[in-house]
C-alpha cells in the first residue's frame, strides 16, 4: 500500500477550495476512475492510482488563464496538502510536451504511473464527447465504436491522440484501452450526468 496524506473525501473539498466549474469536476472523476480501472488492471493501488486522477488538474481552476502556471501551482497546493515528491512529480508529468508550457515541452514521461495518467486524463474527454453525442448514454458504449470516433480526426478534434496512445508504453493495445476506459466510467455514470 502507498501512503497518501489526505482521504478522497478531503481531496474533494481541497478541489472545492477552487471555484470549480462542474466539467471539469466531471474531467477529475472521469480520470479518477479510469485510473482506479488501470491499477485494478495491473494489480496496483488503486486508492493511489485514483487519488492521481482526481488530483491531477488541482490548480486548473487557477491557472486555466494563464496555462505556463498550470502544474507549477498543482506543486505547492500538493506540497502543502503533505503529498511527497514521488505522487507530485507523476502529477507534473502529465503536463509535459504541451507548446502551452514551453518549460517542459521537451520533457519525456518515463514510468507506467505517468504513461498512465497522461493517457487516463486525455481520453476522459474523447469518451465523453462520444457519450453527450450519443445522447449521453454510456451504459452501451463500446471500445469499437469508440475506436472509430478516434479515427475520425474532426471529432473532438482539440483531443491529443498522441497521448491517448500513450497506452501502449503500458501495455494495452488502444481497444483494451477503451475498453478500461468505458468500463470505468460507465461505473460512476450518474455522477457524471451520463446515463
Amino acid at each position: 500500500m502507498l501512503s497518501l496524506p489526505i482521504t478522497r473525501e478531503q481531496a474533494i473539498e481541497l478541489l472545492k477550495k477552487f471555484p470549480q466549474e462542474e466539467y471539469d469536476m466531471i474531467h477529475y472523476l472521469e480520470s479518477e476512475a479510469i485510473m482506479r480501472g488501470l491499477a485494478e488492471k495491473f494489480g496496483e493501488d488503486a486508492d493511489y492510482w485514483g487519488m492521481l486522477g482526481l488530483l491531477h488538474d488541482v490548480d486548473w481552476a487557477e491557472t486555466k488563464k494563464n496555462i505556463p502556471e498550470h502544474i507549477e501551482v498543482a506543486k505547492e497546493i500538493l506540497k502543502d496538502a503533505g503529498f511527497d515528491e514521488n505522487f507530485i512529480s507523476a502529477i507534473v508529468s502529465h503536463g509535459y510536451g504541451y507548446e502551452e508550457k514551453p518549460k517542459d515541452l521537451d520533457k519525456k514521461r518515463t514510468r507506467k504511473i505517468e504513461h498512465a495518467l497522461a493517457a487516463a486524463e486525455t481520453v476522459t474527454g474523447l469518451v465523453h464527447a462520444y457519450a453527450l453525442m450519443r445522447g449521453k448514454k454510456i451504459s452501451d458504449m463500446d471500445a469499437k465504436g469508440l475506436k472509430k470516433k478516434f479515427k475520425e480526426k474532426s471529432f473532438a478534434s482539440k483531443i491529443r491522440r498522441d497521448i491517448i496512445k500513450e497506452c501502449e508504453d503500458i501495455g494495452l493495445e488502444l481497444g483494451e484501452f477503451f475498453e478500461v476506459a468505458i468500463d470505468s466510467i460507465k461505473k460512476i455514470a450518474k455522477k457524471v450526468g451520463l446515463k
